[in-house]
């Protein structure tokens, strides 16, 4: 398993800082390789520039400015988002990461003159995970709309795999939260890492009389 963790939020004592924790210890525990794209402490320009908008349909060019980025999304097979839902959405930090680095070419393909539509460019990912936090309660994110989780696991969602395993956990009303109800949200985690990871890849027990 090859897991890329797009990490966004500005303080490294956060309890979203938590949950990646949490999420890193379910990828190395199952022996995942793993590389995290911690945007904040990358300094990740999120803006779309207007050379990057004037190119954005000149593949493979388009793909310079973000060379690197690009490069982990097409290595991984698991992309996992971790980050707080701020006025029901993304950060601005993790909207321009998919501005820039989901691409024509790498993560859809363009209509042409035999397809009307988008078409999905993104189907080596197998496994989608989204963890997030919120201020609001469940009913109002809902109410809302929810179009940060609908972003990530509708939007990017249909880009990749059509039988990917998904997995999606929010910590609601943040702001009123408790050691207890941050406790039960990291073990929420754990079970949703466990099922984003498939039994086939969780630790096998050692048995007796082998090595482990």
């Amino acid at each position: 398993m090859r897991a890329l963790i797009v990490y966004c939020h500005p303080s490294g004592g956060s309890f979203t800082a938590a949950v990646r924790d949490r999420v890193l210890a379910g990828l190395n525990a199952a022996g995942a390789e793993v590389r995290v794209h911690d945007l904040y402490a990358r300094g990740f320009q999120p803006a779309l520039t207007g050379p990057e908008w004037t190119g954005y349909l000149d593949c493979p060019a388009n793909c310079a400015p973000v060379a690197a980025e690009v490069a982990d999304i097409r290595w991984a097979d698991t992309l996992i988002f971790v980050y707080p839902t701020w006025w029901y959405g993304l950060p601005a930090m993790l909207k321009g990461w998919l501005d820039r680095v989901l691409l024509p070419d790498v993560a859809f393909l363009m209509p042409d003159g035999a397809n009307r539509t988008i078409r999905p460019g993104l189907q080596h990912i197998t496994r989608l995970g989204v963890f997030t936090t919120c201020g609001a309660s469940r009913w109002l994110t809902w109410i809302v709309g929810a179009p940060g989780r609908r972003t990530l696991t509708r939007g990017v969602g249909f880009l990749c795999h059509p039988r990917r395993r998904q997995v999606f956990a929010a910590h609601y009303l943040m702001d009123s939260s408790t050691p207890a109800s941050r406790a039960r949200h990291l073990d929420r985690v754990d079970r949703a890492m466990a099922r984003l990871i498939g039994p086939a890849h969780r630790p096998q027990p050692a048995r007796p009389g082998v090595p482990a």
